[in-house]
């Protein structure tokens, strides 16, 4: 019987002796993942935070860009406006002056063998009107007539077709190249709100990427056993590194 008995207590201390061992080992497994969500769930937050300000800065940029090109374009539609208004000044003055020029010439009060010693005479109405020239048309006109028009077949037809040396047209109006800047401004602006906009989608692909870090990371803290939390906090990895590569690639809005 006493040897019975000590058969009996050996084999019963070895059962605890072996339930402990496990319990160590399963505890420091089970450590080690709640470390591993914890760095997770910290770098998820941080970069979490930093995606919604990211995103919320280049909002902000697309509107003040769209709010800008549509000034600039209304800006581009009233110079273009005016413009066209000069413009047709300029033809219709044009036009009376040669009227009145021929008139002249064909009465005598004009005596004129070159046009391009052509001056504007007083008293006389093609005077009067030479006279009134807007200054964006003069240096058109003044290189038209330097090429006789009246006596050379080869001069251009009117002051509007002139060009320089460099095949640029002599003719230009302030208000029309002002109209074509504003318009390129307006596109530029435009072209930047579509960018801004494009980079604060892509921030808030990386707000979704680690919300749901966020979820795996901590649901692996509450499952039992050990290869479920391992499948959820390796998802959750894996998914924060993603958002890390796509987050490092983004452009960062000057703060």
């Amino acid at each position: 019987m006493p040897v019975m008995t000590d058969a009996s207590s050996d084999t019963n201390s070895a059962i605890p002796n072996e339930q402990e061992h496990d319990d160590q080992l399963m505890f420091g497994a089970s450590d080690r993942i709640e470390l591993i969500s914890t760095i997770a769930l910290a770098i998820a937050t941080i970069m979490t935070a930093w995606s919604a300000f990211q995103a919320g800065k280049w909002s902000g940029t697309q509107s003040i860009n769209f709010s800008e090109a549509g000034a600039a374009r209304t800006e581009s539609t009233r110079a273009d406006t005016r413009a066209g208004q000069q413009i047709q000044i300029d033809i219709a003055m044009y036009i009376d002056w040669v009227a009145a020029l021929n008139n002249d010439l064909a009465s005598g009060d004009i005596v004129l063998d070159d046009a391009s010693t052509y001056e504007p005479t007083r008293g006389t109405l093609s005077g009067f009107l030479g006279q009134r020239f807007r200054p964006e048309f003069k240096p058109a006109l003044d290189a038209w007539l330097a090429t006789d028009p009246i006596g050379n077949t080869d001069a251009p037809p009117t002051p509007f077709a002139m060009v320089d040396e460099n095949g640029q047209p002599i003719y230009v109006n302030e208000l029309e190249a002002e109209a074509d800047a504003l318009t390129d401004l307006a596109d530029e602006k435009a072209a930047e709100a579509r960018t801004a906009n494009q980079n604060g989608d892509n921030y808030v692909l990386t707000m979704v990427l680690f919300a749901s870090v966020l979820f795996f990371a901590g649901v692996s803290s509450k499952l039992v056993r050990k290869r479920n939390r391992l499948l959820a906090l390796g998802f959750g990895v894996v998914l924060l590194l993603v958002g890390a590569v796509i987050i490092v690639s983004l452009p960062i809005h000057p703060i």
